[in-house]
This record gives structure tokens, C-alpha cells and sequence, in this order.
């Protein structure tokens, strides 16, 4: 367990990604990955109210719902819970009546009276910065949410949003949610990373398996039936081969899977907090909670792999 900079949340050491509730997991097998994450004591769960909007015959808010249900079942104060506002089709954008909006319907499908981080989906340069935050500031007012975050921010802007916080005295993201992993390290390590190093935030990253490609069953010649099989076709080069084949040799030697060795690998990033990887399935939830530590040598080896 680890403590996130800037809150008192201590979470576990792997983020569990709700955005395959709904889509590629019903809401029994969701359930099931919920109990086993819990099992492994997890405790912090990432959705958002587009999940999963884009799977025919859904809405979207469906993720939240599956969650809100399963946590009638639990203690809500052990759980560190994270949702998004801005890119659902029916709450569009940052605008504040949106955000406060968007969170009222979220506290419904969630059942529950907060939002542990409540974040900015995606940027939008449309609305002023100081009138996002301020909304922001009425939530947590309300008791409605209890720290904020970016994600899909450049550097400049993250940067922009902690200045303004600073400034004028409004709430300040805690952290930066965005693609990072061995297959996809700009514009994390070439822009973003520093605004978090000079602000002691940390990075919550998504993808941390490139849409599971680095699980390690994606093979030259392999056909994999997944619902995210046509995601990876980009990976499938020289440069992705070879980071998967050295994910399978650091695997081996750790008896553990090349899941976890990526998932490794970003923890040994210090910029990074807890990486969010997602599970279809108990087998798959299993492969990804287990928090590996890896050497520098092996860190190296998998730098010079994906360079």
C-alpha cells in the first residue's frame, strides 16, 4: 500500500480499471474481478461515467453502475474511489453546471455520498481554468468529492491549472491520469513528467498494458480473439516483439507474468504512484495484482528494449 502525494488516500499498488465493466465483462464476471481484487486486499477503483458508452446497446454510466452495485456489499470507507467528468456524450465538457451535474448523477450510480478523486477527463480549453476549479471547489464543499485530478493534459496546461490553484487559492489537482506504458512513453517522459516532478504530484497512468499487448499473449502470427485485439495492431512491430520477449525473460526468472513485469516496470518510474490496468476475468485479475519489484538491470534492459 502506498500513499497517493498530496491526500491521506492509501491505496493499493495497482489501480483496478472499471472501463471493461459493462463492455467485456458483464456484470457477473465484473463482480467476480471486484471480489478477487478486494481478496488481494485492493482497494482503489478507477471509472468513469463514459464507461462504457461505446459498446452497442449501452448508454454509458453503465461501469459506475456495475461498481455502485457491488459496493452495497462493502465497506465504502476502505475503498478509494475514482470517476471522470467530460467525455460522455450526454455531459460534454467542463463547463461547471456540467461538472456538478455530471458528479450528482455519478454519487447515484455509484451509490454513494462521495467521489474519492474526481477527475477532469479531458481538457477543455473552452471554459476559463479558474471557473472549472471553482466548480470543483463547490463539490468539495459539499463534501461532494474529496480531491481532484487531471487527465489528457499537456504539460503546459497541467501546469497552467496548478499555477491558477496556486494563485487564487482553489483546489489543486493531485494528479495526472494519461497513456504510459513500454509501448507508449511520449509525451510522459519527454513533458509531462517534469510539471509533476516540480509540483510533487504523481502520475496515475491508463493503458499500463497497451490495451494487453504486454500481457504477454500477443505473438507473432498469433491470432488473439479479444475485444481489443484491432487496438494493438500498431504494437505488432520489431520494437514490440522485442519488449515482449524481454517481459517474458524478466517474467520467468520472477516465476510471475509479463503483466506484472510491465506494471513493475512503471512503478520503478518514481513519477508514477500506481499504474490503472483493467481485467476481464479472475485469471486475468490475478496476473496483474501481483506488485513485482524489479532491478535496475532489469529496468535498463527493458529501457533499451522499448527505446
Amino acid at each position: 500500500m502506498l500513499t497517493l502525494p498530496e491526500t491521506d488516500l492509501v491505496v493499493h499498488e495497482l489501480c483496478l480499471g472499471g472501463n471493461v465493466f459493462g463492455w467485456g465483462a458483464d456484470e457477473s464476471l465484473s463482480r467476480a474481478v471486484l471480489d478477487a481484487y478486494k481478496g488481494h486486499g485492493g482497494n482503489f477503483i478507477d471509472t468513469a461515467d463514459v464507461y462504457s458508452e461505446w459498446k452497442e446497446g449501452n448508454e454509458g454510466g453503465e461501469s459506475e453502475s456495475i461498481i455502485g452495485r457491488w459496493m452495497q456489499g462493502q465497506d465504502r470507507s476502505k475503498l478509494v474511489i475514482a470517476t471522470k467528468v467530460s467525455l460522455w456524450s450526454k455531459r460534454p465538457g467542463l463547463r461547471p453546471e456540467n461538472i456538478i451535474a455530471a458528479c450528482n448523477d455519478s454519487l447515484k450510480r455509484l451509490q454513494t455520498d462521495y467521489i474519492d478523486i474526481y477527475y477532469s477527463h479531458k481538457d477543455d480549453a473552452s471554459v476559463p481554468m479558474a471557473e472549472i476549479l471553482g466548480a470543483y471547489q463547490q463539490l468539495i464543499n459539499e463534501g461532494k468529492i474529496r480531491y481532484i485530478a487531471a487527465s489528457q493534459h499537456t504539460g503546459v496546461r497541467l501546469q497552467e491549472a496548478l499555477d491558477i490553484s496556486a494563485s487564487e487559492g482553489l483546489p489543486q489537482y493531485i494528479a495526472l491520469q494519461d497513456r504510459y506504458n513500454l509501448m507508449d512513453r511520449q509525451p510522459f517522459e519527454s513533458e509531462q513528467q517534469d510539471v509533476l516532478n516540480r509540483n510533487q504530484i504523481s502520475a496515475i497512468p491508463f493503458y499500463g498494458l497497451a490495451r494487453g499487448f504486454l500481457s504477454g499473449k500477443y505473438r507473432k502470427g498469433v491470432v488473439v480473439e479479444s475485444v481489443r485485439a484491432e487496438g494493438v495492431v500498431e504494437y505488432q512491430t520489431d520494437r514490440g516483439w522485442a519488449v515482449v520477449d524481454a517481459l517474458t525473460d524478466i517474467a520467468r526468472a520472477h516465476h510471475s507474468s509479463p503483466s506484472a513485469i510491465a506494471l513493475a516496470w512503471m512503478r520503478a518510474n518514481p513519477s508514477v504512484s500506481t499504474p490503472i490496468a483493467s481485467a476481464r476475468t479472475v485469471e486475468q485479475l490475478n496476473e496483474i495484482v501481483e506488485v513485482v519489484h524489479l532491478s535496475t538491470t532489469e529496468v535498463n534492459i527493458l529501457n533499451r528494449a522499448s527505446a
